[in-house]
């Protein structure tokens, strides 16, 4: 915004838990002389640390402020909490923020969390200051600075080249300046000119995020922080305010009288006491006056008559705007990146009526938001959605403090979510007598990540502007509930195609009703998908424990890179459900003893690895939700008549507009596969495009052939399975195309029609098993097949399992080991397969491997003595026939037929 520069800027401090940001607030309120001495957390005195349960835990709960002076402006200083549970808490602070500092802990280095709140920085396009404290003990531990330099290596690996040790300025120009020219053209050219490069380059630079300026020091010991707040000063640019009035809200909170606070910060004209402020929140205009501007710093707070641009200031007779608001030109803040994942029931004591409750938490709600507090009418329930186990704590005895009830929360649950996976029209119609309203709305699927879209298509001479704001907002206003199990859905795109008012008869809530049903009827015709939400997880263990932190990684139907070696040390990357690792961090402590360390951040919603379970666990009927019913409603005879959404299309007043569709490409044949030279399926992507190759030719889509009726077909269940197979006291596990795939013959066979491959396969295990007499169970995986479902076939007495989308032969065959391995009967258990990774978690889980090529000479030992059983038997046969002589009863022969009878 151009404009005339600010004097005031706001600098927040950010940080993962423990790596000291708050006692670097109170060094630098104390080294400005806001403050006569340092405070500390452990000492339960830090400046900032306002509240009771803040003091007692050590850590930052809550944002706070202080202002100091920085040169010639005046900084407002946030502080917000380190600790992930809070974290959103941290993303409404950086809405108002000029600049951020990072503080990073040198001994610890970059975590998860920091790797988090560095993407919400780049999100909010935010400049950035690293701050790496307790370079004190790094210094005692490398005295010759290889510790700084490599804490700084894997912050320029992390983050990027942008980040420079701006101590370099001093020491080194030439190192420094070197650095900095890589950051930008202009900067080069510059350095090249010049041999340096200015000031204002610099701050160009910073305030654009191609260069992060790191200092070192110890926050404890107040060293680095002069610095510090040199560099901010002098390479962060003012910012510039117009006259226009602005103001963004970012936290609601009371003080100890219960006067409602609206914390924000004034970004264009000014603020004066008893001016009147309007604004939206939660789709619903208000109009009120500031009756007190306070300008906290700590628990105290100073009267201001006015708030200039820049200014962050509580304005108390606010009683509707709500954190992520704007006034004036300012538009209310985007959805926040970080939502709450876990979902709790609320326990009232004995004797407290719910209603009231209800109403008093509202109070919570109001300062947080993601709270999403919901009644349930039908159980009379109260839910949350909380971060963490900390953050139910702290929010159980913020109750106990504030309204003197003693809660107690039930088992945390996960929050779903909902999306479509093709686009549809839904419709919706609300006329009862004396009301009018038609809504049209295209839903499309939208990109993962991408949250909820709204758009109007709609000409203004089709529907008045007016009507389509207002059916925009209505949109905007609701959290809309999927028909799968009632979660709210995401990732879509909403687009208004059709409308239609009526001249007399139309009111606001008209459209409100017809949106509503729209949205749900659209939701009833598509083909849904169930989403949960899915960490990003850094695992490291002890060089031993590698092979049981992949085999619990798959068993929580994650995935992940290949290890990587880290001092004596293996990491683990990957992802997996929230809903399976929840409990993992406490199980890796103890498999590890205490060594192991687990690092998860949520990183967004992704297809549900038990949709169908959760779905039959939830037992939603969307039909019956009458709060968010499909149905439209028109008149007729003078009343309003109900009409199903399945009929709602057909009685609409404006014609269903047609929208594009995906147009089918024509099947293409494709060219013979090729196989590289290698005698075993290793699982490679090349070999993976053959399989795929292979079964499109074959069959295009993949439809399993079924060797018995059908009622021999049943869901996998490794439980029912197994018990069929009780009385083997040994099991051979198969993976089915790996062993196609390494046997000549069959690897052949393949090239021309894999589904024959498979069944001489089963035919040559079914002879094996009725030699050896084993449990057999071959596995054909089906995770690159679209839709694939799990189920279990049964060929003689050879158990033919075919897994489900997204699971692997290994994955099964791993879970199968690892059941058997807990039964308190031993028994001998082989799995036969050429993948050299699976023999680490297979010999964890007491089972043995062979290779493909030992199954082969096996397998051909096995026919041999079958082949020599069988004439055994011949000969036996022939010798008894001789001895008997005539006894043996005559063969009779064949019957002559009829024509040679009659001739």
């Amino acid at each position: 915004m151009s404009g005339k520069e600010g004097r005031h800027i706001c600098i927040g401090l950010l940080a993962h838990v423990d790596a000291g940001k708050t006692t670097l607030s109170e060094g630098i309120l104390y080294r400005t002389g806001c403050l006569r001495r340092a405070g500390r957390v452990d000492h339960g005195d830090a400046f900032l640390d306002t509240d009771v349960l803040e003091r007692e835990r050590g850590i930052t709960i809550f944002s706070k402020q202080a202002v100091f002076p920085l040169g010639e402006k005046e900084a407002t200083l946030l502080d917000t909490p380190g600790h992930v549970d809070f974290s959103a808490e941290t993303e409404r602070t950086l809405s108002v923020l000029d600049a951020a500092v990072l503080v990073i802990s040198g001994t610890d280095g970059v975590q998860g969390h920091t790797e988090t709140l560095w993407n919400l920085l780049a999100r909010h396009e935010i400049p950035v200051f690293i701050f790496i404290n307790k370079t004190d003990l790094l210094d005692t531990a490398s005295p010759d600075g290889e510790g700084r330099k490599a804490v700084l290596a894997s912050l320029r690996e992390t983050f990027g080249d942008g980040c420079i040790d701006f101590s370099l300025r001093e020491e080194d120009p030439d190192a420094f300046y070197e650095q900095a020219a890589m950051c930008g053209d202009e900067l080069l050219e510059s350095y090249l000119e010049s041999g340096c490069i200015s000031d204002d380059g610099l701050r160009s630079a910073v305030a654009e995020r191609r260069i992060f300026p790191c200092y070192f020091g110890s926050a404890l010991k107040l060293t680095g922080i002069e610095p510090l707040l040199s560099g901010i000063d002098r390479f962060l640019p003012a910012p510039e305010y117009g006259e226009a009035f602005g103001a963004r809200v970012f936290k609601v909170s009371r003080d100890a009288a219960g006067a409602r606070l609206t914390f924000m910060k004034i970004t264009g004209g000014g603020l004066s006491v008893k001016e009147e402020l309007s604004g939206i929140s939660s789709g619903k205009r208000w109009k009120e006056k500031a009756d007190q501007l306070r300008v906290y710093s700590g628990a105290k707070y100073r009267l201001a008559e006015y708030a200039a641009p820049g200014s962050v200031v509580a304005v108390t007779g606010l009683g509707r705007a709500l954190p992520g608001d704007g006034l004036g030109f300012e538009e209310n803040a985007s959805p926040p990146a970080l939502t709450p994942v876990l979902t709790y029931r609320l326990i009232l004591p004995d004797g407290v009526s719910v209603f009231d409750s209800y109403r008093k938490l509202s109070q919570l709600e109001e300062e947080d938001p993601q709270l999403h507090m919901v009644w349930n009418e039908q159980t009379g329930e109260i839910h949350l959605q909380l971060m963490g186990e900390v953050q139910l704590e702290i929010l159980e005895r913020v109750i106990l403090d504030r309204f003197g009830m003693a809660v107690s929360f039930g088992e945390g649950s996960i929050v779903y979510k909902e999306t479509i996976l093709s686009p549809v029209e839904g419709v919706g119609h609300f006329e009862p007598l004396r009301h009018y309203a038609e809504v049209h709305l295209l839903l499309e699927p939208g990109e993962e990540g991408s949250g909820m879209q709204f758009e109007s298509r709609v000409s203004e001479d089709d529907l008045d502007r007016n009507w389509q704001r207002l059916i925009l907002t209505h949109l905007e206003e609701k959290e809309h509930l999927g028909v799968l199990t009632g979660s709210p859905i995401t990732d879509m795109k909403i687009t208004l195609i059709a409308g239609k008012a009526h001249v007399k008869h139309t009111e606001g809530g008209d459209f409100r009703q017809a949106t509503y049903r729209a949205v749900r009827q659209g939701l009833m015709q598509a083909e849904s998908r169930l989403l949960e939400p899915w960490y990003t997880f850094t695992l490291t263990v002890p060089n031993e424990n590698v092979g049981r932190a992949m085999h619990d990684i798959e068993m929580r139907f994650g995935s992940f890179d290949p290890p990587e070696p880290v001092g004596g040390m293996s990491r683990l990357t990957g992802r997996a459900p929230v809903a399976t690792m929840r409990d993992y961090q406490t199980e890796v402590a103890a498999y590890t003893k205490g060594r192991g360390k687990l690092s998860c951040r949520v990183e967004g919603y992704r297809p549900c690895h038990n949709a169908e379970e959760v779905i039959a666990q939830t037992g939603y009927n969307p039909e019956a939700d009458l709060e968010n019913t499909p149905d439209s409603i028109f008149c007729s005879h003078g009343a309003g008549v109900v009409v199903s959404w399945r009929e709602a299309k057909e009685r609409m007043h404006l014609p269903c507009m047609a929208f594009p569709s995906e147009e089918k490409e024509e099947p293409v044949s494709a060219p013979p596969a090729r196989f590289s030279g290698r005698s075993a399926y290793t699982g490679t992507r090349e070999e993976d495009r053959q399989l795929e190759e292979i079964f499109r030719r074959t069959y295009g889509e993949v439809k399993r052939r079924d060797f018995l009726p059908q009622n021999t077909v049943r869901q996998m269940d490794k439980a029912a399975l197994l018990s069929e197979m009780e009385q083997a006291d040994e099991f051979l596990l198969v993976d089915g195309y790996n062993i196609i795939f390494a046997w000549e013959e069959l690897k052949s066979q393949a090239a021309v029609n894999l589904d024959a491959a498979r069944q001489a396969l089963i035919d040559i295990l079914e002879n094996y098993q009725g030699m050896k007499q084993c449990g057999l169970i071959v596995v054909f995986d089906a995770y690159r097949v679209k839709g694939g479902k799990a189920k279990v076939e049964r060929q003689g007495d050879v158990y033919i399992v075919y897994t489900e989308e997204a699971e692997t032969a290994d994955m099964y065959i791993e879970k199968v080991t690892y059941a058997l391995g807990k039964e308190p009967r031993k028994r001998r258990v082989r799995v036969a397969t050429s993948d050299n990774l699976e023999q680490t978690i297979i010999l964890g889980h007491g089972s043995t491997r062979i290779s493909a090529m030992t199954f082969y000479e096996e397998v051909k030992l096995t026919e041999d003595r079958i082949r020599t059983l069988i004439d055994h038997q011949n000969h036996q046969d022939f010798r008894m026939k001789a001895r008997l002589g005539d006894k043996m009863p005559e063969e009779k022969p064949a019957e002559e037929p009829e024509e040679e009878k009659e001739q």
